[in-house]
């Protein structure tokens, strides 16, 4: 009958929605166990070219079942420095910064998105994405005006690497839309490694410190963290492909509420009004952007 969903169906979007769900929860805790390895005298720098050293292997073990080989293409390595960027960038800045903010400053990508997509996909700036500017860059400079400094930019370095993160991160998405042509492992599998060989690069430039995981507990943290990261990538990867995309920028804004209630609850954060606002007007041009989509879809 019309209007009756197939139960068949049904399950599956409720599994698409539950894997997008997990994935915004791991997002929005993922900073603590690096922040416990920090603790336990492991600089962020290695502690993330470590885990996902660790995510890699597990994925390269996994692609072994794949039919599809992986060859080198210089799609794969812009994939690569951009996730490598996007990730390094994240856990150093909420290593270094407020968690809340941090994120909030991130999921700025849609602004960048806009931008980079106008340039590298030819895509026109609509009535809806000046919008997204317009909310983006409002909500940015609500939370980083301070009356002492003048102009709303970057107050410090974890600021700054909460922008690089988030722009890198929308390099990622629009680079990948610009490659079809290859497959969703391979996709995992570069990103992973554009992490693990950035940090290796500037570890032996003498940037970050070097020293290891003194003891078994540490070791067994930063091999839960590969194995979970791989899973996060995966799982998301399961629900972008079953649920339409504004319905997923709604879902994985949930990231936000995850990790607002584990910095208050695990950091003793709480976001100034100041914060809120902007943060409303950041949420509000991500969930434009998601009306975009929906747009590009009914055409």
């Amino acid at each position: 009958m019309k209007g009756i969903v197939p139960r068949s169906a049904a399950r599956q979007d409720r599994r698409a929605i539950a894997a997008l769900l997990g994935g915004a929860l791991i997002w929005g805790l993922i900073w603590y166990p690096y922040r416990v390895l920090r603790d336990g005298g492991i600089d962020g720098i290695a502690a993330t070219t470590i885990s996902y050293a660790v995510a890699l292997l597990f994925g390269l073990l996994h692609l072994r079942h794949s039919p599809e080989r992986l060859s080198p293409s210089w799609s794969l390595l812009g994939l690569a420095l951009a996730a490598g960027v996007c990730n390094l960038g994240y856990v150093l800045a909420t290593l270094g910064g407020e968690v809340m903010r941090v994120l909030l400053l991130f999921y700025l990508a849609p602004l960048w998105t806009v931008a980079l997509s106008r340039i590298l996909l030819g895509e026109r700036i609509r009535t809806a994405g000046a919008l997204v500017v317009a909310l983006s860059l409002s909500g940015a400079a609500i939370m980083l005006w301070h009356p002492h400094l003048g102009l709303p930019l970057p107050q410090d370095t974890a600021d700054w690497l909460g922008l690089l993160a988030g722009f890198s991160f929308a390099l990622f998405n629009v680079l990948s839309r610009r490659a079809q042509h290859l497959c969703i492992e391979h996709k995992v599998l570069a990103a992973i490694s554009g992490v693990v060989a950035i940090g290796v690069v500037l570890l032996l430039a003498g940037i970050g410190g070097r020293q290891l995981a003194t003891t078994p507990a540490l070791w067994l943290l930063l091999v839960l963290i590969g194995g979970i990261l791989l899973l996060a990538n995966r799982i998301v990867q399961f629900g972008l492909e079953r649920v339409a995309a504004n319905r997923a920028i709604v879902i994985m804004l949930s990231e936000l509420g995850f990790a607002a209630i584990a910095a208050w609850l695990l950091a003793g954060e709480t976001p100034t009004a100041r914060g809120w606002l902007g943060g409303a007007l950041i949420v509000a041009a991500s969930l434009c952007a998601a009306w975009m989509e929906t747009g590009d879809a009914l055409e």
